[in-house]
């Protein structure tokens, strides 16, 4: 295993999660996306993309703010997607697809997202899919990981992914995560056809409340569902006894903000 962490991406094939534990301790990314929902100077009948939507807590909110308007409500995960549709009904639209393989019959007027970018594996080919779904002037307003995001968290799992008993499983793992900086992003951002991109990093530590749900749901999802069940837990464990004392993630988001050229 190697890479855990880096600005390299993940390459583990489909991914999904546990939507209902997501639901219940993800507070922090709810309220990371109710900042972000502040930037969008809605005019209330806009058709907008939630890339990302997860399990809907962020879309109903976003719902709220466009009475006159239409949410397509994407993800990659089936089980977020089912999740948001107990949550939203048939207020929103749904499409389960990995954001790099995005595609839509009509394009959009903004394309919204949090909490999900860092989890692409090609930022390229993610903006270049963007770009072609939203119209000419439409806009993207995004957060995610960035640079320097959980560094420790990230130096902690690697260490307890290389003990014998978790790294035979591990062996294919790239990295899990693409913390990207905001000059690299807003030059991709430029190149995939968008201009006016400004990008920042914003520090936003966080200390869950319930960190083994919160570890096992919201950063090692993906890892654990590489090892064997009974090795899951065990391993989460063994990231909060390495950590010692109350668990602090040193969050740092992305913050993006873009217009497709054109008029």
């Amino acid at each position: 295993m190697n890479g855990v962490g880096s600005t390299g991406a993940m390459n583990t094939g489909p991914l999904d999660w546990d939507a209902k534990t997501y639901d219940a301790v993800s507070d922090p990314q709810f309220s990371w996306g109710m900042e972000v929902l502040e930037r969008l100077d809605l005019r209330g009948d806009e058709t907008v993309i939630d890339a990302g939507c997860g399990s809907g807590r962020v879309t109903a909110e976003l719902v709220r703010r466009i009475p006159g308007g239409n949410v397509l409500a994407v993800d990659g995960s089936p089980a977020m997607i089912e999740q948001a549709r107990e949550r939203l009904g048939d207020s929103v639209g749904y499409v389960v697809t990995d954001l790099s393989e995005l595609e839509i019959d009509e394009p959009v007027d903004l394309i919204f997202s949090t909490a999900t970018f860092h989890w692409i594996l090609d930022h390229d080919r993610l903006f270049a899919r963007l770009r072609a779904a939203l119209r000419p002037g439409g806009r993207l307003i995004a957060q995610c990981g960035g640079q320097g995001n959980v560094a420790e968290h990230a130096k902690t799992i690697a260490e307890v992914a290389a003990r014998p008993e978790f790294s035979a499983h591990l062996e294919q793992m790239t990295g899990m995560w693409n913390f990207a900086a905001p000059g690299d992003t807003e030059r991709r951002l430029l190149a995939a056809g968008f201009d006016d991109a400004r990008c920042w990093l914003e520090p936003k530590p966080v200390t869950p409340e319930r960190p083994l749900e919160f570890t096992s749901t919201v950063t090692l999802g993906p890892l654990l569902a590489q090892l064997p069940e009974e090795l899951r837990r065990p391993f989460a464990e063994t990231i909060l006894e390495v950590s010692a004392g109350p668990l602090t993630l040193d969050y740092v988001r992305l913050n993006i903000e873009a217009r497709r050229a054109g008029s």
